[in-house]
């Protein structure tokens, strides 16, 4: 799929994901990334790896025991983490990361690639990025949408864990801990620093990340067809206090087809299908 930039003459809203208006610099965009992100979401390590992380084979078997377990209406083995917290294999396509199940700081995605798709800014910045079988699936999921004569827009994509821990500083400055703990992650709890998450809008929600994208086309498209694609809406309407995150309907997770068809059929969210919710 060919990249396509929609120019226009109002500057797009900065929101969760830190979209900027096109021609904004590096540092501008990072900037008004952390003083604007909390004020529009109160609108709507490898060091763990000291264990070593399971073989490709070895997790292909776990995916399939965990996927035997759901159909039998059995308990789903959470991810394995370390005494802190940490998780002891983040490259997993179906791990878990929230502020339980957290990332190691020094953990860095191996395979990040920029997808073939369309962004609403031109800057070549790392949020364009996302794990190769991500990027894969969200072209896929791009054209899907097309073919309905529907345009998606990817926005924010991987963060690190030291641009993650700058941007809650900011929310937290800004708003509080306990406020900026409802829509921002701490560093080492955010999906982007997976390569796993991307935050979508469309030209019908002038390119944000907001509670209205799910009310649009695109965002009720998503909703209906995202698990088609490995994808799941990480923190759906009516799950915050399983989640602990605000309704996010523009908040891709890519997990693979067939959990993302499991979370899909059955309402759950990752918490509940590895039995963490409380």
């Amino acid at each position: 799929m060919n990249k396509v930039i929609i120019g226009f003459g109002a500057c797009v809203l900065l929101l969760l994901g830190g979209c900027s208006a096109t021609g904004a610099s590096e540092e501008e965009e990072q900037n008004n990334e952390e003083t604007q992100e909390s004020r529009e979401a109160e609108q709507s390590g490898q060091a763990a790896q000291a264990d070593a992380a399971p073989e490709p084979a070895e997790q292909e078997q776990t995916k399939k025991e965990n996927t035997e377990a759901a159909e039998q209406g059995q308990e789903i083995e959470p991810p394995a983490v370390n005494e802190e917290g940490v998780l002891k294999n983040p490259s997993a396509l179906d791990t878990l990361v929230n502020r339980e199940y957290r990332l190691p700081a020094d953990y860095v995605p191996e395979d990040l690639t920029v997808p073939d798709v369309r962004f609403p800014y031109e800057e070549n910045v790392p949020k364009r990025q996302v794990r190769k079988p991500a990027a894969d699936a969200l072209e896929a999921l791009f054209s899907g949408a097309e073919e309905d004569g529907l345009y998606l827009f990817a926005v924010s994509g991987y963060r690190s864990y030291d641009r993650q821990e700058s941007i809650f500083a900011a929310n937290a400055e800004e708003d509080g801990v306990e406020a900026a703990n409802q829509y921002s992650a701490q560093a080492g709890e955010s999906e982007h620093q997976s390569g796993l998450a991307m935050d979508v809008s469309s030209q019908s929600a002038d390119f944000a990340l907001t509670n209205a994208f799910g009310e649009t086309p695109e965002g009720k498209w998503l909703k209906e067809h995202a698990h088609e694609y490995g994808f799941v809406i990480r923190y759906p309407k009516g799950k915050t206090d399983i989640t602990g995150y605000q309704y996010e309907p523009w908040h891709l997770r890519y997990v693979g087809k067939e959990l993302a068809a499991t979370l899909h059929d059955t309402n759950q969210t990752l918490e509940e299908y590895y039995g963490t919710a409380e």
